[in-house]
């Protein structure tokens, strides 16, 4: 059972998440701390994540986002970590995995809660234009529930079009949101002991390469995995994608290590732009890219 509930009063689109029986075949559950409430999670289910939707971005980008955090049931955190300033940028997204207690998580999901997420409260929407909404996801007794709030981060400091009701609101959601970033927020354990998250498929989302001068002359590279562009990803957005998993994954992930984001990968006889996007544990394909749009 799902429960949406958006800042707007809005209805959000599905936010697909493994299912509890799969993350059971993965490794079982995870129960709270002896003062938690009594509360268990399968291994791969999302409990928290925090995301964002929209916004003025290219229809690449808007697909192959990665949440901002993702909190799984075994205490693993997802989050991406810090790229380098430069152009063209790395063909690989820098992700970074740690773990927080079973307890944590439970005094996460409490925090969620106290901050607004899977309230029912109108945030309204601020007048600001063209900014992402950030999605808020958690698990709680009635099956997943979402808050989703139009540019949440944007609207700091905003006074017009929002009563002051609502500006408190925002103001308790972005401190929250801020919170999760901070060492000694709720996730400051796991920010402590960070390592490179090594994904099992890659997803990779194909357009036709077009030469740019800014990022000069690139060397073209043979694109090891399924032929491109794949499926199409939805009806007039221009691309295609591919699940890669395997040994052909392993190998997308070691080309990629030497490419970066301008890269003209050689498939089928053309050349193609690919944004690569890792698949977290609740992902299985390019299907699941859906939802971030």
């Amino acid at each position: 059972m799902s429960i949406r509930r958006s800042g707007r009063l809005a209805v959000v689109p599905l936010l697909l998440l493994t299912s509890a029986a799969c993350g059971q075949q993965a490794g079982g559950v995870v129960s709270g701390g002896e003062d938690a409430p009594e509360r268990s999670y399968s291994v791969e289910t999302v409990v928290f994540r925090m995301d964002h939707t929209g916004g003025f971005v290219t229809p690449a980008m808007l697909a192959t986002r990665l949440p901002a955090i993702s909190v799984y049931g075994d205490g693993r955190v997802i989050t991406p970590g810090p790229v380098p300033m430069i152009y063209p940028g790395p063909a690989l997204p820098n992700l970074q995995v740690g773990t927080i207690s079973a307890a944590e998580v439970d005094e996460l999901v409490k925090a969620a809660r106290a901050a607004g997420v899977g309230g029912a409260a109108d945030l309204g929407t601020p007048p600001v234009s063209d900014a992402p909404s950030t999605r808020f996801t958690i698990l709680g007794d009635n099956g997943v529930e979402e808050f989703e709030v139009y540019a949440l981060a944007e609207s700091g400091g905003v006074e017009t079009g929002l009563t002051a009701d609502q500006r408190a609101g925002r103001d308790k959601l972005r401190t929250f949101a801020e919170s999760l970033t901070a060492e000694s927020g709720p996730l400051g354990a796991a920010q402590a002991d960070q390592q490179p998250y090594a994904p099992t498929a890659v997803a990779a989302v194909a357009e036709p390469w077009v030469a740019n001068s800014e990022a000069g002359q690139q060397p073209e590279v043979v694109w090891p995995g399924p032929a491109l562009p794949g499926a199409d990803l939805g009806e007039g957005v221009g691309l295609g994608c591919v699940t890669v998993t395997g040994d052909e994954a392993q190998q997308v992930l070691d080309a990629a290590a030497a490419a970066n984001a301008a890269t003209p990968w050689a498939s089928a006889g053309k050349r193609w732009t690919v944004t690569l996007r890792p698949l977290l544990p609740d992902e299985t394909d390019c299907g699941d890219l859906a939802t971030n749009r």
